[in-house]
C-alpha cells in the first residue's frame, strides 16, 4: 500500500492507496516541530479507530513547507521501512519536466497538480488552487508545467485585513446577498468574495490571451466550491487533485525502476 503525504503551509493530508482506491484520508495541522514518533502515534490511533489493516510499503511526499520533510522522511524510514519519494527532489521523476526559467524551483504541490489535472483533463489547462496562497498553474498541451501566477490566499487576505486594521473584525468568507454591504461584516465579505471573483476571472482571461489557446479551468482547494456558485468560473472542481497526482508520480517512478 502507498502512503501519500501532502504537506501544505496550513495542513498536512495523509492518504492511503491500496492499488485500486484510496482507503482513508486524514488531516493534521502542519507543524515543523512534530516528530516522526508523534506522527506515528497519531496515525496508528486513527488506523485502529477505523479498524483498518494497512500494510504500507511505499511512501511519497509533497511538501510546500520544507522544514517538515526531515521528520516525515524519518517516519517513512523508521516505521514503514521505506525510502520515500519526495516531489521536487532530483531523484523523483516527473512524466514531463517543467519548462520554466533556469534555476527556478517550482512548488511541489504545483507540479503534482499539473500531473493530476493533465491525467484527468488533458493539456492546455489552468489549475486554480485555493490554498494558503491562491495559485494559477498553466499546463501545456503535452502536460508540462510552464508557469503561472501566485496571489495571496483568501484566508490570508482576511487575516491580514484583521491584523492590519484593529477596528475591523475577522469574518468568514461567504457569498454575500448584495454587493453593497450595509454593515462592516457585510462590507468585508463582499470585498473578499467579489474581489476574488474578479481576480480569478481577470487572471484566467489574461492567461488565455497570452497562451493563445482555448483553455479549460480546473479548481481545487477547500474554497473552490464557494466561488463556483453559478458563476461558471471553472470547468471542473477536483477535491482530491493532489493525492491523485502523488499516486500517479509514484506509479511513474515505479515503472521507470525508480521506486
Amino acid at each position: 500500500m502507498l502512503l501519500c503525504i501532502d504537506t501544505g503551509n496550513t495542513n498536512t493530508i495523509f492518504s492511503v492507496w491500496d492499488g485500486e482506491k484510496f482507503l482513508a484520508h486524514w488531516r493534521i495541522s502542519t507543524n515543523h516541530r512534530r516528530t516522526a514518533d508523534e506522527y506515528f502515534v497519531w496515525l496508528t490511533t486513527l488506523i485502529e479507530a477505523q479498524k483498518l489493516d494497512l500494510q504500507i510499503n511505499a511512501c511519497i511526499i509533497s511538501a510546500t513547507a520544507p522544514r517538515v520533510v526531515f521528520n516525515l522522511r524519518v517516519l517513512c524510514n523508521r516505521y514503514f521501512d521505506t525510502r520515500p519519494l519526495v516531489v521536487g527532489r532530483p531523484d523523483c521523476l516527473l512524466p514531463v519536466a517543467p519548462r520554466v526559467d533556469f534555476g527556478t524551483t517550482v512548488g511541489p504541490d504545483r507540479l503534482v497538480n499539473t500531473v493530476a489535472s493533465f491525467d484527468r483533463h488533458g493539456g492546455d489547462l489552468i489549475v486554480v488552487d485555493f490554498g494558503t496562497a491562491t495559485t494559477f498553474d498553466v499546463v501545456d498541451a503535452d502536460g508540462a508545467y510552464i508557469g503561472g501566477v501566485i496571489s495571496p490566499g483568501v484566508n490570508l487576505s482576511l487575516e491580514a485585513l484583521h491584523m492590519g486594521a484593529a477596528s475591523l473584525p475577522h469574518v468568514d468568507v461567504t457569498l454575500p446577498q448584495m454587493v453593497i454591504g450595509t454593515n462592516t461584516v457585510a462590507c468585508i465579505q463582499s470585498g473578499i468574495f467579489w474581489g476574488y471573483i474578479g481576480l480569478v476571472e481577470g487572471i484566467v482571461n489574461k492567461i488565455r490571451d497570452e497562451h493563445g489557446k482555448t483553455m479549460k479551468v480546473v479548481a481545487t482547494g477547500g474554497l473552490a466550491p464557494l466561488f463556483d456558485q453559478g458563476f461558471d468560473l471553472f470547468d471542473a472542481i477536483e477535491d482530491d487533485l493532489t493525492v491523485h497526482g502523488l499516486r500517479l508520480i509514484h506509479d511513474f517512478n515505479k515503472e521507470m525502476g525508480n521506486g
